[in-house]
Formats: structure tokens, C-alpha cells, sequence
């Protein structure tokens, strides 16, 4: 039952540069029974001591595990979940930081057929009883610093502490009493559900996003095609626990590979940090959002080129800026590859190994997958909403929202599967991002998207981070407006914005044109850390209604120089 899938992998990292026979003859494979964790991981970690996991910690202690050795312990934590009533279908919510614990629970809940439920720290009281009571949760594995937040939530569920347990939760290390050997009960269906995301949402309430034994651990082969994944490679994928993102790359496409997954914990983020962790543990792959790159690019980058083992950098979580690649290449020689999907999907669209790399473009359909853009009326074109055919279903694509059939058949209606996210194709079918559906917006009737504005303004050396949204104005309905974020905690000034507004005014085509902006410390986000610029739209309403201006806030009207009369 494993051998479809392992024939498909190694076609992948056979044409791992190869990218038109790749996306030609690929084929997912046909699964009928299939636990990826019994019948691919327990397989390829029999006697297997290649390093799987290593994690390192701030203080430089670190800890490192076998394939071998993950086989076995997640076995026992399975044993122990068995023990404690965790049973087939049933819904576990967890609550790790990266610690082992966090890998070899995901691993015991699949062997189990459980459906697991990654859950952020950063959730509150609200966000759990929320997904404790549609995700029907009746089991919960809890890091020690947060099981306070589930005091009055959750009654009936059984408690596994990783840490030291408090009155009323079971210690997760009792696991390590269970024997290594697991002897699975039942069989498990490659549709069979295995994790069940909330999506973070800039706009909604979390949708229930809800993934198969195949969608994601088979899916993500076209993840590990984008990456550049090979065996033994040591991969650092900067993301926390919880989000989809996480299991894409410190998950599923590392271990599909072979590869080990490498870990840096600290307790806040800090470029030159990591870049010292690049170079003294050999880290060969490394994916980061482009808030990561943005910060990166401040430091002394070309220093490093002679000293690392760097060979495929990726970003994801939101489109890489233009100015943010050439940096990258300019100081490493070496290309930052863009790519595209989302929880409900696998990445589908990216920039792959060793082809070339236009500007601006997030890359090609990847492997496995077909994109239509579609227009208004849903008809194939140049530009529209990124779409995915449904005459052959892709697999790496979720079973559907559980919490809503409405949903699902809105998003799935007419024979695709649509994104929500806009973008443009060219001739040699390269995919350009425009933005989501709902943060593109018209001034003075013309299309504006905000990714364009926002990849122009970044290429300014003051700015680190910005969002564009409309502003309401009485002459063309709308106006670019750019929220900005200063590097190294720059001050704003008067004198910074007109020569940023200037800036724009050379940078951006007429109607285009940013005409407003505001120096801001933070940027409204997601807990998943993307930026909600649906919020930055709605302050920016209530702005302009009461007719006030914000202290760091300035008009491209403030600078235009009065004419002197004869």
C-alpha cells in the first residue's frame, strides 16, 4: 500500500530541476488503505539512525532524535493514548511548543486514527471554548505553561500534560512506561479525516478546514517539490505550532524527503540570531515568511555567503517583494523562491529548483496541480481568481469545510475550486499575485492592487513593512493609502514622508499613485500573522467620516508648494 506513494516521491526528487517533465508525467498516487504514519514513517524509521528532529534551545542545549527513535516513542505515546480512551475518529486539540512531545503525539494520534487539532498558543479563552465545542475535542495534550488557559473549559475531555502535571491531567512522560511495539486496531482509509485546522480568517470567523490521511501527508509532495527537500538535507522552517504552515514544512515534506527537521527555539525572534544558528549547525534549507526576510535583509547578509550550507531558501505566508529577492541573491548568490497555497490546500503554485525566476511572480502550478484564473463570470483567462479544476481533484486539496456544507459547495461550485486570491498569468505560465479578492479595491475607478503598491514603497531603504489600503476621498472615491512600518525603529518625520511620497510618485504608474501615508509601531495581523487590512480599511472609514488626521499621518496635498502670483 506504500509503494504508489514512494514511486511518486522518488519521481519527484528524481526531477527535482526538471520541472516540465515533472509537472507532465507526475502522477498522484491511487491509495485505497493508507496511514502515513504505520505504513510510510514506522517503515522508513525501521532501523533507520539518521536524524529526524533537532532541536536546539536558546542556552545551546539541544536534543536530537532518530527516525529509529521517533518510531518508537510515538508507539509508546500511542499506547498510552490508547490507555487513556483516545479512539478512532475522535477529536485530540493540541497545545505544544517545539518540543519532541509535539512530533511523536501528531505521529501516535495518526497511528491511532485520530483526528487531530493543532491549536496556537496565542488563542485565548474565547478561540478554545470555540474550538473545543465545534471541533467536538475529547482529548486534550497541553504544554505545561498553558494549561491554566483550559480551567473551566473542556469538562469530560480527557488532560495530558507534557511538563509537570497539575492536579486533574495525566503526565504525558507515563507514555514512556507503554511498550515501543504498537499493534494498530482496525484499518485506516487514505480518505479517512486526520487533522482538522481552524483557519485564521483576516476577514471571517475561522473556517474548519479538514484534511485526510492522503490530502496532506500525501499532498504535500508537491511542498516537498518546491522546497528542493532531498535525503539528509537539514531543513529550518520558521513557523509556530498550530498553523497549517507548520505541518507543511516541519512536518510532512521533510520527513516525505528523508530529510531532518531542524528546530531554534527562542523566545524572540532575532535575525542575527539565526543567522548564527545558519552557520554553526550546517542548516542546508531554510523557509521564512517575509517578515523574517524583511528583517534579515538589515543585517550585514553578504558576511555570512562563505560561511553557510545554505542551499534553497523559500518564503511563504504572503507574497516575497520584488526588493526583498534581488537582496537575497545579491548578498548570497543564491535564489529566494516564492511559492503559494493555503490550509486547504498543499502548495500549488511555486517557484521551483533551478528555473528561472521572474520578478514579482510567485512561480508555476506545481506538480499534481492545475490553476485557472478566473473571471467575474467564471470563465478561464489572463487575470481572475486562482482556481483549481475539479474534473481530476487534485489530492493535496481538503475533504472540506466540516463546520459548513454552504461553504464547501460556494467554494467548490461550477467544477473548480476557488482560492479567494486574485493574480495574473503570462505567456510562459508564470503566476503573479494581485491580492486577496477582498483587499483589491478601485480609485478613481481604476483596479488597484495592494501587493504592487506595497513591493514598490518597500524598496524605499527606510521602509520595513507596509500595508496599503483605500482611503475614502471625496474627489475619487478612493485613494492608496500606505500604513508603514520604519526600519531599525526609525522616527517618522514630515521631511521622510514627502521624500517617501516622492518616492512613490517616480515608483508607481499615475493612478497608482500612494497619496497618503501614516507611520505606524504595528500592523493589525492575524494570529497567524498575516495583516489584516480589512481592519486598517475600517479605522481608516472612521478616520476620514470624523474628519480628524492622526499625529503621524501625511497628505500628499501637505507638500504640493503654493504658486506665486505676478
Amino acid at each position: 500500500m506504500t509503494q504508489p506513494f514512494l514511486a511518486a516521491r522518488d519521481f519527484l526528487l528524481a526531477h527535482r530541476t526538471d520541472y516540465a517533465t515533472a509537472v507532465r508525467d507526475f502522477r498522484w498516487p491511487q491509495l485505497d488503505e493508507f496511514n502515513w504514519a504505520l505504513d510510510y514513517f514506522d517503515a522508513m524509521a525501521e532501523g533507520n539512525p539518521a536524524n529526524a528532529l533537532w532541536i536546539v534551545e536558546e542556552d545551546g542545549s539541544e536534543q536530537r532524535y532518530s527516525f529509529q527513535q521517533l518510531a518508537a516513542r510515538s508507539n509508546q505515546v500511542a499506547n498510552h493514548l490508547r490507555v487513556l480512551g483516545v479512539r478512532r475518529g475522535e477529536r485530540v486539540l493540541l497545545m505544544l511548543g517545539n518540543d519532541v512531545a509535539l512530533w511523536e503525539t501528531m505521529l501516535a494520534a495518526f497511528k491511532l486514527g485520530a483526528v487531530v487539532i493543532p491549536a496556537t498558543a496565542l488563542l485565548n479563552a474565547d478561540d478554545l471554548r470555540d474550538r473545543i465545542e465545534r471541533g467536538q475535542v475529547r482529548h486534550l495534550v497541553v504544554g505545561e505553561a498553558h494549561v491554566s488557559k483550559f480551567d473551566g473549559l473542556a469538562d469530560g475531555c480527557s488532560r495530558i500534560c507534557v511538563g509537570s502535571a497539575p492536579s486533574g491531567w495525566v503526565a504525558h512522560s507515563a507514555a514512556f512506561e507503554y511498550p515501543e511495539h504498537f499493534e494498530a486496531q482496525g484499518s485506516t482509509r487514505a480518505t479517512d479525516p486526520m487533522l482538522l485546522y481552524f483557519t485564521s480568517g483576516t476577514t471571517s470567523k475561522p473556517k474548519m478546514v479538514l484534511h485526510s490521511h492522503q490530502s496532506y501527508p500525501v499532498g504535500h509532495l508537491s511542498t516537498l517539490y518546491w522546497i528542493g527537500l532531498q535525503p539528509g538535507d537539514l531543513h529550518l522552517n520558521i513557523s509556530s505550532p498550530g498553523w497549517a504552515k507548520h505541518a507543511w514544512s516541519c512536518l510532512f515534506a521533510p520527513w516525505n524527503a528523508g530529510a531532518c527537521i531542524f528546530i531554534h527555539n527562542v523566545a524572540r525572534f532575532s535575525a542575527p540570531a539565526l543567522l548564527r544558528a545558519l552557520e554553526r549547525y550546517g542548516v542546508t534549507s531554510l523557509c521564512a515568511p517575509p517578515t523574517v526576510w524583511r528583517m534579515l535583509i538589515q543585517e550585514d547578509l553578504a558576511s555570512y555567503k562563505s560561511r553557510l550550507s545554505l542551499r534553497e531558501l523559500v518564503g511563504a505566508g504572503e507574497p516575497l517583494n520584488p526588493e526583498i529577492i534581488e537582496q537575497i541573491q545579491h548578498a548570497w548568490g543564491l535564489p529566494l523562491r516564492d511559492g503559494f497555497g493555503q490550509s486547504e490546500t498543499t502548495a500549488l503554485v511555486g517557484n521551483t529548483p533551478g528555473q528561472v525566476l521572474k520578478p514579482g511572480s510567485m512561480g508555476r502550478p506545481l506538480p499534481g496541480y492545475r490553476v485557472a484564473l478566473l473571471d467575474p463570470d467564471g470563465n478561464p483567462g489572463n487575470e481572475g481568481e486562482v482556481a483549481l479544476p475539479l474534473d481530476v481533484r487534485p489530492l493535496g486539496l481538503m475533504l472540506g469545510y466540516e463546520d459548513s456544507p454552504e461553504k464547501t459547495a460556494e467554494v467548490m461550485r461550477d467544477g473548480y475550486y476557488r482560492t479567494g486570491d486574485t493574480a495574473q498569468i503570462d505567456a510562459e505560465g508564470y503566476i503573479t499575485f494581485v491580492g486577496r479578492a477582498d483587499d483589491v479595491f478601485k480609485a478613481s475607478d481604476y483596479r488597484i492592487s495592494p501587493f504592487e503598491l506595497e513591493s514598490a514603497l518597500i524598496e524605499h531603504p527606510a521602509v520595513m513593512e507596509v500595508a496599503v489600503v483605500p482611503s475614502p476621498d471625496p474627489l475619487r472615491l478612493a485613494v492608496p493609502k500606505a500604513f508603514l512600518i520604519l526600519a531599525h525603529d526609525a522616527p517618522g518625520s514630515a521631511e521622510l514622508a514627502r521624500h517617501i511620497l516622492d518616492f512613490a510618485r517616480e515608483h508607481l504608474a499615475p493612478y497608482k499613485r500612494v497619496r497618503r501615508i501614516e507611520f505606524v509601531s504595528e500592523l493589525p495581523k492575524t494570529i497567524s500573522g498575516k495583516i489584516r487590512r480589512v481592519e486598517l480599511r475600517q479605522m481608516e472609514v472612521l478616520r476620514r467620516q470624523s474628519e480628524t488626521r492622526g499625529e503621524h499621518e501625511h497628505f500628499e496635498e501637505d507638500f504640493v508648494r503654493p504658486t506665486v502670483e505676478s
